[in-house]
């Protein structure tokens, strides 16, 4: 009942019991027990075609909270969420960089969550887990990264590690997948049933919703778009292998190219902006340039667009989706991508394919992905906890 109502949402006695499977009078007195101990509340009526309007339920906030922590290149952000998708503290960004080892990672990381947890004066028996949303190969059943933080701790995976360190139970995801699941749940894929979510920061992922469900793939690992080969006899790739997509379509590649650029002489305000520390250049500042009409800018921004186009419409002869959301940090350059996107989807994919297909940018904001891991996170510990019960 309590999965049901933080999934669904406000819910009659009518609907809990379609998807319980049990009598009406025994939700009522359930529903009785769960108010009186102030986990449910009574909240608004629902729609009916005649007579009565029942009465919706809902779970009331605060119930459980969740850790969470999204994990960037060169950054991480965390915040206590709770069941009802309240941020109980601001988010706090800690500027560590991810490719260091585990051990020094945690000791940066466990001072502020320490800090997170005593700031948001919460009854920490209601702190039910950390979800951990991160890039790479990740396997979300064994809890182990394949990309990064990869040196053992006496032979935990990373999970296990987190969890050692933090003391509680902790899920690991890919961070595209968090980002899907937050469009699922909250953003333009509501009640869709085949979306793609395209996130574009420093790397590129792909986020697959089929028939309404965040696919993961028999490993964890689908989605890595950015590492389709792309160029022949490319660049060689962070990942091994020459040519791939990243390599001519991302933030890294952006924060590169406008690099060069400027060492090589071109005129550009990035150098400006950037109070010419050009090794600090990175998309936000691009992005603020083309804003201003920075020529060298816009240029850069129409490449990575037309080259992600070009990967976006293989994607959709694949998969024929009926939205298209883009994300992440390079979708806030607007129009500078999308433009030479979709002409480069109309001059790669099939008509009678694109023609099915909506590309919209994302309207989730920056804190999107906790959200999406705060759904992994205590979607998990109902799931556990239904779990815990059969095995009795």
């Amino acid at each position: 009942m309590l999965q049901h109502l933080y999934t669904k949402g406000p819910s009659s006695i009518s609907a809990l019991c379609d998807t319980i499977g049990i009598s009406a009078p025994t939700v009522f007195k359930m529903l009785g027990e769960l108010t009186r101990e102030k986990i449910v509340e009574k909240r608004g009526v629902g729609e009916s075609i005649g007579g009565r309007k029942p009465d919706l339920f809902r779970l009331q906030k605060n119930v459980i909270y969740v850790i969470c922590i999204d994990i960037e290149l060169f950054k991480t952000s965390m915040a206590i969420v709770d069941n009802n998708n309240h941020f109980v503290t601001p988010v706090q960004t800690v500027s560590v960089t991810l490719s260091r080892n585990r051990k020094a990672y945690f000791e940066t990381l466990l001072e502020h969550i320490r800090e997170l947890v005593k700031s948001a004066n919460i009854e920490e028996s209601r702190l039910v887990g950390c979800s951990v949303g991160m890039p790479g190969l990740i396997d979300p059943e064994t809890g182990e990264n394949y990309s990064y933080l990869l040196d053992e701790t006496d032979g935990l995976t990373l999970r296990e590690a987190f969890e050692q360190q933090i003391g509680l139970p902790v899920v690991i995801q890919n961070d595209v997948k968090g980002s899907a699941l937050a469009e699922l749940r909250y953003g333009h894929a509501i009640g869709r049933k085949n979306v793609l979510v395209i996130l574009m920061d420093w790397g590129i992922g792909l986020g697959i919703i089929m028939d309404g469900k965040v696919q993961h793939g028999s490993s964890g690992f689908s989605g890595e778009m950015g590492h389709m080969p792309f160029v022949e006899n490319g660049e060689l790739c962070y990942c091994g292998k020459y040519g791939c997509l990243e390599t001519v379509a991302s933030g890294m590649t952006l924060s590169k190219m406008a690099r060069e650029g400027i060492l090589s002489g071109q005129n550009s305000i990035i150098n400006d902006l950037s109070n010419k520390e050009i090794y600090r250049i990175e998309t936000e500042l691009i992005i603020r340039a083309a804003n201003k009409g920075d020529q060298y800018s816009i240029q850069l921004l129409s490449n990575i667009g037309t080259n992600l186009g070009k990967g976006i419409s293989i994607l959709i002869q694949l998969f024929n989706p009926e939205m298209v959301i883009l994300s992440g940090k390079i979708a806030a350059a607007r129009q500078y991508i999308t433009l030479p996107m979709q002409q480069a989807i109309n001059t790669y994919c099939m008509t009678q394919i694109r023609e099915k297909t909506q590309i919209i940018s994302s309207e989730l904001g920056d804190e999107s992905r906790l959200l999406g891991y705060a759904a992994a996170g205590i979607t998990w510990f109902f799931e556990a906890m239904i779990a815990d019960v059969k095995e009795r």
